[in-house]
């Protein structure tokens, strides 16, 4: 009962802080006090609570006692990263071989490759340019290659879990169960898209990404638990070496908080304009760049290519890459992250549209003149900012096999220290906490920090 004790006092340490701020208090209550925004929240957290009831409704014909710890489908989960990975990002539903099971992953497939074939294919191209009903057509092009992805996806989740663990198969593996449970996967995957899109319009908005969020938090209690178990119960634990585990998490997430919000700021002056009695113009704005503009995606394109070399299983190639916290897996997988970020950082920041829009507007960079060297002076501050973003990147990404490589961290834990979970989770967060205090402050309310404004963002 000790590791159940410790992580109870870890959370209730936790909401006493809360408590004692008067100022998280206050804010509360003024969310309270704003109808609109109260029921937003309310409705929010009741579709986040279907969510999460729907990753332990089990597919009928599977027996959930059967997969339960100590199976052979639970260690596969234990020591495949990927498996692993995506039982972390659908919330413990694809351990549960649940009807969430494949969460919204293929659904994020589907959105990066029909992004790609809007950089490449003009049919895409002109539908991005269209705006709003461009963007539907968008939005219902993602739909249908998620079925595909699913259709795909499905009968190979099934394949998988027969293979590890026959014995949970009620009724047997015959081609009409798996059809049938691979339209219960499609359904359910197409269900978790319907509620993040409810909770993005009637909701507090971001719904696909707060639903991937609420998926890895769920996971933490059980991974520090795990993790609590391991220190505390083993002849090498140390209760020390936990306190240090949870200081240097804390310091993780405060500089991936610092990585996310960095900007710099291209100060921008615009000409003075006479239109009738009134003057316009002639004020000094900024253009604000961010370190890090290519967000998550690096380290997903270069996780899925890491993933290529399990295709040449029993070959050399493919047992130097096996291993997660192997030298030569962490190398590529940083390398990999770095060109990614440099490559999306290139196609989301146009210098050369940036410099139009400003020529158009009478706008110009003090000491830059309009033209190719305001799109030249853009791009070299572009780079020079990218380098360092990617290489923390870089940092975030491989974090998880050092965590586990050097302080003896369990897998599951270990994933909260850096990569695409890590990075989602501090960026959801950010995001919410902007869309809860824009209707604080637009009531004329205080808004989350003690400024009135979250910093970084504007």
């Amino acid at each position: 009962m000790n590791q159940y004790l410790v992580v109870g006092i870890v959370f209730l340490v936790v909401i006493a802080l809360l408590a004692a701020n008067k100022k998280v208090v206050e804010t509360l209550k003024n969310i309270y006090k704003i109808e609109e925004l109260r029921k937003r929240v309310i409705y929010t957290v009741g579709l986040l609570l279907v969510y999460r009831l729907g990753c332990f409704v089990v597919i009928p014909g599977i027996n959930p006692n059967v997969l339960g710890e100590g199976s052979a489908y639970a260690s596969q989960l234990e020591g495949n990263g990927l498996l692993g990975l995506l039982n972390v990002f659908s919330g413990g539903a694809f351990g549960n071989a649940a009807i969430f099971a494949l969460g919204v992953m293929p659904y994020i497939t589907a959105s990066i490759i029909i992004q790609l074939m809007g950089m490449m294919i003009p049919y895409f191209q002109k539908m991005q340019k269209e705006g709003e009903s461009g963007r539907r057509k968008m939005n219902q092009w993602t739909r249908f290659l998620t079925i595909g992805v699913l259709v795909l996806q499905g009968p190979a989740f099934i394949a998988n879990l027969y293979h590890t663990t026959p014995a949970a198969f009620v009724y047997g593996n015959s081609f009409g169960f798996v059809c049938y449970a691979t339209t219960i996967l499609i359904a359910g995957t197409m269900f978790i898209m319907w509620l993040g899109e409810k909770i993005t319009d009637k909701g507090i908005g971001n719904g696909i990404s707060l639903i991937i969020m609420i998926g890895i938090v769920a996971r933490l209690p059980h991974a520090l638990l795990a993790e609590v178990n391991s220190r505390l119960q083993t002849a090498t634990g140390s209760a020390i070496m936990l306190i240090f585990e949870l200081v240097l998490l804390f310091f993780v997430f405060m500089a991936t908080i610092a990585l996310v919000q960095a900007v710099r700021k291209i100060p921008v002056q615009y000409a003075k304009r006479i239109i009738g009695n009134k003057q316009y113009g002639g004020v000094r704005q900024y253009i604000p760049l961010k370190m890090n503009a290519a967000n998550v995606m690096p380290i997903i394109f270069a996780q899925a290519l890491m993933f290529i070399p399990m295709l040449f299983a029993g070959t050399a190639f493919a047992a130097a890459f096996s291993s997660m916290t192997g030298f030569w897996y962490n190398l590529t997988l940083a390398v990999l992250v770095i060109a990614f970020t440099y490559f999306y950082t290139a196609i989301i920041v146009n210098p050369q549209m940036m410099a139009d829009d400003m020529k158009r507007n009478g706008g110009f960079i003090p000491g830059v003149k309009p033209g190719k060297q305001t799109v030249g002076y853009i791009d070299t501050i572009m780079t020079r900012i990218t380098l360092p973003g990617s290489i923390f990147l870089a940092i975030v990404a491989i974090l998880p096999a050092l965590a586990i490589r050097f302080l003896g961290i369990q897998q599951e834990f270990a994933y909260f220290y850096g990569g695409t979970s890590l990075l989602i989770m501090v960026g959801v967060v950010l995001d919410t906490l902007k869309q809860i205090e824009s209707y604080l402050l637009m009531r004329h309310y205080d808004g989350l920090m003690k400024t009135g404004r979250i910093q970084g963002r504007h």
